[in-house]
């Protein structure tokens, strides 16, 4: 074999191992394909195709009663699903949800369940995962991104504002150190500022190259950081693209986000 042939087929071999590596589950950190999902009788996610990769922050946008709420309890192991739900490569489909919190899924749903007799630092201590080595977050890290914690860290859960548990919440689940955070209307009812600080919160994940799955009805926050948006209507993703795409998308706008 001339030196020419050997060249042209150890770089094809290396262009074939690249192509490989890209298209591997590990380059999409979570990934659902045809994936079903119902209340009872009622089928709720008819088909829903997405996927999301390392350190990437996608919004999953849609009016209420769309199925996005929906999409990330199946994902979380809270709603029975039919289809293929990988993270990492690994079936999530059947496993119960603190199992798919130890595989680094963290999420944050809208009732934000904070632990209403136990204190703001004791709330924070429950979301830690023992045993876990080097952790990306620590206690210093939450009261610098929420410093109004720090001045409650002493106070029960149950009597903080509903800004302020929010706050908990997110952080709560920061400090379980997940590789994937899904944020189910984090905004929603919050005054102008507090809405402020979760901005913040969510551009500092993005520094820090956590992938983020956000569902949100504000589409200014929503357009700002992610880099990739998801549209949802009556069970199905009727879009799927960038935000500036979305932006020049009049129609998916009005037909399926607009009031």
């Amino acid at each position: 074999m001339s030196s020419t042939t050997t060249t042209t087929t150890t770089t094809t071999a290396k262009a074939a191992a690249a192509t490989t590596t890209t298209s591997s589950p590990a380059g999409r950190i979570l990934k659902l394909d045809n994936v079903h999902a119902f209340y009872g009788k009622s089928h709720i996610l008819h088909g829903v195709t997405m996927e999301v990769r390392p350190g990437e922050i996608v919004s999953l946008l849609g009016r209420n009663g769309s199925g996005r709420s929906t999409t990330v309890k199946t994902i979380m192991g809270q709603v029975d699903g039919h289809g293929t739900i990988q993270f990492g490569g690994k079936a999530l489909l059947g496993l119960k949800a603190y199992e798919i919190a130890h595989l680094g899924v963290g999420y944050v749903p809208e009732n934000r369940d904070i632990f209403a007799k136990l204190t703001v630092h004791q709330n924070l201590l429950l979301g830690q995962k023992h045993g876990a080595k080097n952790p990306r977050w620590n206690f210093d890290d939450m009261y610098r991104l929420f410093p109004r914690l720090l001045e409650r860290q002493h106070t029960e859960a149950g009597v903080l504002s509903g800004g302020e548990q929010q706050m908990l919440t997110l952080c709560r689940t920061l400090m379980g150190d997940p590789d994937l955070i899904m944020i189910d209307e984090p905004t929603e009812g919050l005054a102008p500022k507090i809405v402020e600080l979760v901005a913040e919160y969510l551009k500092e994940l993005k520094r820090r190259g956590i992938a983020v799955l956000l569902v949100e009805q504000k589409l200014a926050i929503a357009m700002e950081i992610s880099q990739r948006c998801y549209v949802m209507g009556h069970g199905r993703i009727v879009f799927e693209g960038t935000p500036a795409e979305l932006r020049a998308n009049s129609y998916i706008r009005k037909e399926w986000l607009e009031v």
